[in-house]
C-alpha cells in the first residue's frame, strides 16, 4: 500500500512539474539541446550584432516568425550543416514570453563587475 501511495505521489509531482515548465523550456530548450552549439551562444551572437534588449528581441522575433538565410546570425558553415530553423509555431504572445525568459537568463547587463 505504501508503494502505491508513493507511486501516486511521484506521478502527481511529475505531472505538476511538467505543467510548471516555462514556454522557453518546453519549446526552445527541447530542440536546442540536440544541437552542438549551446543556446547561450546564439544569445551572445545576437547581443554582439544588435546591442540592446529591444533590438535583440525584435530581431530574434522576426527571425523565428519567418526564418531565412538573410536574417540568420549563424555562420555559413553552420547553415550548410544544420540548415535554417523551421518557423516557430508559437503565438506572438508565447514567443515574446520565451524571448523575455531567454533575455533574463543570459543577459550580461548588471552581472559584470
Amino acid at each position: 500500500m505504501a508503494k502505491l501511495i508513493i507511486s501516486i505521489f511521484l506521478l502527481f509531482s511529475f505531472l505538476d512539474a511538467a505543467k510548471t515548465k516555462s514556454v522557453y523550456d518546453k519549446n526552445c530548450i527541447k530542440c536546442h539541446r540536440k544541437l552542438p552549439v549551446s543556446i547561450d551562444k546564439y544569445f551572445y551572437r545576437y547581443l554582439l550584432k544588435y546591442s540592446s534588449e529591444s533590438k535583440v528581441k525584435e530581431s530574434m522575433f522576426a527571425y523565428l516568425k519567418k526564418p531565412n538565410k538573410d536574417m540568420t546570425i549563424m555562420p555559413e558553415a553552420f547553415i550548410k550543416r544544420f540548415g535554417i530553423k523551421k518557423k516557430s509555431k508559437l503565438s506572438d504572445k508565447k514567443l515574446n514570453e520565451a524571448l523575455d525568459i531567454y533575455w533574463e537568463k543570459y543577459k550580461v547587463f548588471g552581472k559584470l563587475k
